[in-house]
């Protein structure tokens, strides 16, 4: 099921973790709704930064959410937060700093540097978001300085 031009529902909901595991996480009606909004709003930031985005991960149904030891209140649950980087482009940092320089909309934009390399995590609301944006690595979640 197409989202929007260039994203699919099943870049949102693919999930090694879902597939080994036999967890079902097809998304009710009401969340494919919100990913609707968050492909949009891709399709917006793949055009600001003019290459292919590859989302890592999307829609987590409660119990996948569980299961990768998601946050409890995760926006991945609402489907309203997506994972994903822009290799093309260049880093996470580079990706998140264009996106808060163009003044493009969001409730949370996350730099997150674990120990196997990083990725941007951004929640996308209906309404106005909180242009929140924040870094999470090995010291902790600090607020990101582009």
């Amino acid at each position: 099921m197409r989202l929007s031009p260039h994203f699919d529902l099943s870049e949102f909901t693919a999930s090694q973790t879902a597939s080994r595991l036999g967890i079902d996480n097809t998304p009710p009606a009401e969340i494919i709704a919100a990913l609707t909004r968050v492909a949009q709003w891709l399709e917006g930031v793949r055009i600001l930064l003019g290459v292919p985005i590859i989302i890592s991960s999307g829609y987590r149904s409660p119990e996948l959410n569980n299961a990768v030891g998601g946050s409890k209140s995760s926006q991945h649950m609402y489907g309203e937060a997506v994972d994903f980087t822009a290799p093309g482009f260049g880093g996470p940092r580079h990706v998140m700093d264009r996106i808060i320089d163009a003044g493009m909309d969001y409730d949370q934009l996350i730099l997150e540097f674990p120990a196997s390399g990083g990725w941007v995590h951004a929640s996308i609301i209906k309404g106005v978001g909180r242009k929140q944006a924040l870094l999470i690595d090995n010291h902790g979640t600090t607020p990101f300085a582009a």
